[in-house]
C-alpha cells in the first residue's frame, strides 16, 4: 500500500510539472499549420556532414519543414522573425540508444535493473517517459532511438503520443521489447519464471526469433533490439544473422546488446545493423565491424555516469575502445545508455554530458558532432528527413551560443530548440 501511495503522489507530481511547463510555451508557440512561417536569422549555421560553418545565413521555415536556407532568402511579411544573428545554428541531435520509459531504482547495492521493472509498471514508465522526453528534447536531442526496457511497450504509447502532439518530445524509432536468449538479461528463480516479462521475449530457436520479430512490429516497435550475451549461452553469429534477414525482410534494422568480447564478434561477423556498447572489443573485432559496414553505438560512459549506474571501472574501458575505433575508422553514432537519476541532472543533460568521453578519447568536435547528427540519422534511417538543416527537411534546428566545431561542449549550452517546425525552447 505504501508504495502504491508513494508512486501515485510521484504520478501527479510529474503530470502537474508537464502541465506547469507546457502551456507557456504553448500559448507563445502554438503548433504549426501549414502555413505558419518562421524566418530563423542564423549568425553562424553549422553543416555537420562537412564539418563547416556559413555566416549570417536566413533559414526559412513553412510548416513542420524548412523551405529555404541561404544569405539572400527573401523574408515574407507574415513571418515571425526569430533573431539567433550572435548565435549558432545547427541540426538537432541524435541519441541513438536511450531508455526514456526506465529510470533504475536503487538498494543498498546502487542502482537495481530487476528491481526497477518489477516495481515499475507500464502506464507508470509511460509517464516516465513523458518528462525524459520533455527533457531530451529540451537538451536539443529532437531524434532518438528507444531500445527497449519499456515493459509492455510504454515506448510505442509515447511514441503515438508524440506524434499526435498531446505531449512534447524528440522523433522515437522505438524497439518494442528485446528479443534474448531465454532469461535475457535476468537470473530468474525455478518457481517464479514469468519474472522477466514483459521486459524480454525470449527467443532461442528460429522460429521463436521469427515470431519475436513479428509480434514487436505488430505492437509498433520500429526497430529490433536483441540481447547477444548476457547469458552463458550467447546468440551465435548465425542466429544472429538469421534475426537481420529477417527483420529487414520485415523492413527494420536490428540493433544488437553486446557486452562481451565473444558476442560482439558474433555481432560484427553477422552484419548487424548496429552493435550496442561493444566495450569489450578487440581491434581484430573493430576491424571486422568496419568491413561488415557495422556501426558503433557505443554508449560511452562518462565517469559520473559510470559511477552512478553501479559500473565506476568501466568508464576507461569504454574511453580506450572509443579511442581504438575512431583510430580504425570504424562509423560510429552517439548513443548514451543514460538510465539512472543523478541528483541535479535531467536525463537530457546527462545525454549531452557523454560528449566528455569523446574528448577523452581525442575525438575531433567535427567528428563527434557527426555521430550526434547524419551518422545517427542514417543509422536510424531517417536520413533524407532529418539530421541536416536543408530545404525539404523537418525543420528540427537547435542554437548554441558557441560553435560545438570549435568545442563540442557547445552541445550542452542548448538554449533553442525547434521540433517539426515548433519552438519549444527560446531562452
Amino acid at each position: 500500500m505504501r508504495l502504491h501511495i508513494k508512486s501515485t503522489g510521484f504520478q501527479s507530481a510529474i503530470i502537474l510539472s508537464l502541465l506547469i511547463t507546457a502551456i507557456p510555451l504553448a500559448a507563445q508557440y502554438p503548433m504549426p499549420g501549414p502555413d505558419r512561417v518562421y524566418a530563423i536569422k542564423a549568425g553562424k549555421l553549422v553543416d555537420p556532414e562537412k564539418g563547416t560553418t556559413e555566416m549570417n545565413q536566413i533559414i526559412l521555415v513553412r510548416g513542420k519543414q524548412i523551405e529555404s536556407v541561404g544569405p539572400n532568402v527573401q523574408i515574407p511579411s507574415d513571418a515571425k522573425i526569430i533573431d539567433l544573428s550572435k548565435s549558432t545554428v545547427l541540426p538537432g541531435l541524435f541519441d541513438a540508444h536511450t531508455h526514456l520509459c526506465m529510470t533504475l531504482k536503487r538498494d543498498r547495492d546502487g542502482s537495481n535493473y530487476f528491481i526497477t521493472t518489477l516495481l515499475d509498471p507500464t502506464p507508470f514508465r509511460a509517464i516516465e517517459g513523458v518528462a525524459n522526453a520533455r527533457d531530451m528534447l529540451a537538451s536539443g536531442f529532437t531524434t532518438v532511438r528507444d531500445v527497449g526496457n519499456n515493459g509492455n511497450y510504454a515506448d510505442t504509447a509515447l511514441r503515438e503520443g508524440i506524434e499526435r502532439g498531446l505531449v512534447p518530445g524528440p522523433t522515437i524509432i522505438n524497439a518494442g521489447r528485446i528479443i534474448a536468449p531465454y532469461g535475457g538479461q535476468f537470473r530468474l528463480q525455478p518457481e517464479k519464471r514469468d519474472l522477466a516479462t514483459p521486459e524480454y521475449i525470449f527467443a532461442d530457436t528460429h522460429d521463436e526469433m521469427i515470431k519475436g520479430i513479428r509480434e514487436n512490429i505488430h505492437y509498433g516497435a520500429k526497430v529490433i533490439k536483441i540481447v547477444v550475451d548476457d547469458q552463458q549461452y550467447i546468440y551465435s553469429a548465425e542466429d544472429i544473422r538469421f534475426i537481420v534477414e529477417e527483420a529487414h525482410r520485415d523492413g527494420v534494422k536490428l540493433a544488437a546488446h553486446c557486452w562481451t568480447r565473444a558476442g560482439a564478434h558474433n555481432a560484427a561477423e553477422a552484419g548487424v545493423d548496429s552493435i550496442e556498447h561493444g566495450e569489450r572489443m578487440t581491434n581484430e573485432d573493430l576491424q571486422l565491424a568496419k568491413k561488415n559496414h557495422v556501426v558503433l553505438v557505443g554508449t560511452d560512459f562518462t565517469e559520473i555516469a559510470a559511477r552512478e549506474s553501479g559500473m565506476p571501472d568501466m568508464h576507461p574501458v569504454f574511453v580506450d575502445r572509443l579511442k581504438r575505433a575512431y583510430q580504425i575508422g570504424v562509423t560510429m553514432a552517439f548513443g548514451t545508455d543514460a538510465f539512472v537519476y543523478v541528483p541535479g541532472e535531467t536525463r537530457g543533460t546527462q545525454a549531452a554530458e557523454y560528449v566528455d568521453s569523446w574528448v577523452e578519447a581525442g575525438v575531433p568536435a567535427k567528428d563527434t558532432l557527426r555521430a550526434m547528427t547524419i551518422n545517427a540519422a542514417r543509422l536510424l534511417g531517417v536520413d533524407g528527413e532529418r539530421g541536416e538543416i536543408k530545404a525539404g527537411l523537418a525543420a528540427d534546428i537547435i542554437a548554441t551560443p558557441d560553435n560545438p566545431l570549435d568545442d563540442i561542449q557547445a552541445v550542452r549550452k542548448v538554449f533553442f530548440v525547434m521540433k517539426d517546425g515548433s519552438v519549444f525552447k527560446n531562452e
